[in-house]
């Protein structure tokens, strides 16, 4: 009979608080592979230490769960928050990108009861907002389209409305920052012109990707999170003329008010999210909201054997696209549980190596339901990530230690009044400062965690 391996067996190491010591446990020893052998699990039991989820994460994770059908019983625990605690629950949405989804996840099951009044008013009157402030952007998506079609520029939607409506059921219910478009090499320089007649200014280049800014950045708050401003925001993703594999050569048409305009076709849509959704993973802090729509993506695609026959084709063409997707769909399942059909697993999630799974499984919850700006977790796992033969984002040392000042979040305007000029040097201060704070505690904190990763991982003999 088959020896159940490790992970099946139910190792609860959430956090990584393991205090194994498993060299001096009579019979510890290793499977080929680098697996660790069953004889080490009751050892594992004993000397790991599982970390509980705090009360505000708790609540956290009700509401990403209240997503699931049927919704498991630790969303019961919504029904008994103080008004701090909703509170504190709204901000959480906000930043995550869930709040709208939620409002309407809530209304669809009859859940308004559970929600205190002042509670549903505030995200109704959030959704009004956002209505607008969604019409307001469609609209000047609409009127860049119709400049770049008139110029005759190769280009496609990316992200953003592309998404609808597979992914996101009705456009409003998404927290939207900016217009994302793909854009050929020799056709970049004309999309630039038309943007900055539009009255956008370039403001940062990293890679193939420019980024546009028009308009005042309004100062940082949440509660401009949903309401239409003069600050707009596009980028331009510029595809090089050598690409092996042309997106912009296989385009379809999507309508959306009226308007008709290029989007991925929907393998690489697919994958395209799931990629920016794997990138977002990998870093200090990833919005939910992108889970929950993929999660979505693989539900609706689920019974399409073709679509995943198709997909299967195209993401090995690259080693590394399967194992990206199957950490992020490995780590969704770990939140809100089984969603993701075999014919996509068999190739993406079966890949994901077994240190990747005991890093999702012992920071996964934590990392996603954290506060913003996140944590530096995240580095363990681009670590296991590149001992699979995935490269990094950018080596340890550099995202411990910056060295250079972030970019400006509020960029000067034509004829600033001094006020204006003092109160935006004053909000780069601020976010330099919260920046400088977040450095410090989260170093000191991987540093301890990554002794502590390091210690289980030679007491299971991987390392």
């Amino acid at each position: 009979m088959r020896q159940p391996a490790p992970l099946e067996l139910g190792i609860q190491w959430e956090s990584a608080q393991a205090e194994a010591c498993v060299d001096s446990v009579p019979g510890t020893r290793c499977l080929a592979g680098g697996q660790p052998s069953p004889s080490i699990v009751p050892a594992l039991r004993r000397h790991a230490r599982r970390r509980a989820l705090s009360g505000r994460e708790k609540i956290r994770e009700a509401l990403l769960l209240i997503f699931c059908d049927p919704a498991p019983r630790e969303c019961r625990r919504l029904w008994l928050l103080s008004d701090g605690q909703w509170r504190q629950a709204l901000q959480w949405l906000d930043v995550s990108g869930l709040a709208l989804y939620f409002l309407d996840r809530i209304i669809d099951q009859g859940l308004q009861d559970m929600i205190p009044p002042r509670v549903l008013a505030r995200l109704e009157k959030d959704l009004v907002d956002n209505t607008r402030r969604t019409d307001t952007m469609i609209a000047e998506a609409n009127a860049i389209h119709a400049d770049f079609q008139n110029a005759g520029l190769s280009y496609a939607t990316l992200k953003g409305f592309s998404l609808w409506p597979v992914s996101v059921s009705r456009l409003e219910l998404r927290s939207q920052l900016d217009l994302d478009f793909l854009v050929a090499e020799e056709s970049a320089p004309e999309a630039r012109r038309i943007l900055e007649a539009r009255g956008y200014r370039l403001h940062a280049i990293s890679g193939r990707s420019w980024e546009f800014k028009a308009g005042e950045v309004p100062r940082p708050s949440l509660k401009n999170l949903y309401k239409a401003t003069p600050h707009r925001c596009a980028e331009l993703h510029i595809e090089p003329a050598e690409a092996e594999l042309s997106l912009l050569a296989r385009t379809e048409r999507q309508c959306l008010h009226g308007v008709s305009f290029p989007v991925l076709a929907p393998e690489d849509l697919f994958l395209g999210q799931g990629m920016h959704l794997f990138k977002h993973l990998c870093s200090e802090f990833s919005r939910a909201a992108h889970m929950l729509e993929f999660r979505r993506h693989v539900m609706a695609r689920s019974h399409d054997a073709r679509f995943w026959a198709r997909l299967r084709t195209l993401a090995e063409a690259d080693s590394r696209v399967p194992l990206a997707l199957g950490v992020a769909t490995r780590w969704i399942t770990h939140l809100m549980g089984e969603f993701a059909p075999e014919a996509f697993t068999s190739w993406t999630v079966a890949r994901v190596p077994a240190t990747v799974g005991l890093w999702i499984e012992g920071y996964g919850r934590q990392t996603v339901l954290a506060d913003a700006p996140g944590t530096k977790l995240y580095l363990l796992l681009q670590q296991e990530m590149m001992r699979a033969g995935a490269a990094g984002a950018r080596p340890a040392p550099q995202a411990l230690v910056p060295r250079r000042f972030p970019p400006p979040i509020a960029l000067p305007v034509p004829n600033e009044s001094r006020a204006s000029r003092i109160r935006r040097h004053w909000t780069q201060l601020r976010f330099i400062l919260t920046r400088l704070r977040f450095h410090v505690v989260e170093d000191l904190r991987y540093l301890y965690e990554a002794y502590r990763w390091k210690r289980l991982l030679r007491g299971i003999g991987i390392i």
